[in-house]
């Protein structure tokens, strides 16, 4: 990934996505969760090529009203891991640069 398409995300991310650790079963720890909701189909198709993970079509309740929206969720532990390693420089939500995951646990950073 290059330095410009890892700012590009962190923007995006710190606009529209989230960063979470999250349980995906019962009876496990949790696990980092990079999520990115959009009406731009064609902007998550982009940033699923740099990163992986799934698209998933939100359900329309009024299409009169609501454009279709899509959720891009990275869950796979490597690219998450990939994904912030690059982005983390980048992000300017401060909760969010301040909370990295790194080797698979959370570590706290005070800057």
């Amino acid at each position: 990934m290059e330095n410009w398409e890892a700012a590009y995300l962190a923007g995006v991310i710190d606009g529209e996505g989230s960063i979470t650790l999250t349980r995906m079963h019962e009876k496990e720890h949790r696990r980092p969760c990079i999520t990115i909701a959009s009406t731009d189909k064609e902007l998550l198709t982009y940033i699923h090529t740099l990163t992986g993970g799934g698209i998933n079509n939100k359900k329309n309740y009024k299409p009169s009203i609501h454009k279709d929206s899509f959720t891009l969720n990275i869950k796979k532990k490597e690219d998450v891991l990939f994904t912030l390693k690059f982005i983390t420089p980048f992000l300017r939500i401060d909760k969010k640069r301040k909370e990295i995951v790194q080797n698979g646990s959370l570590k706290i950073i005070i800057q």
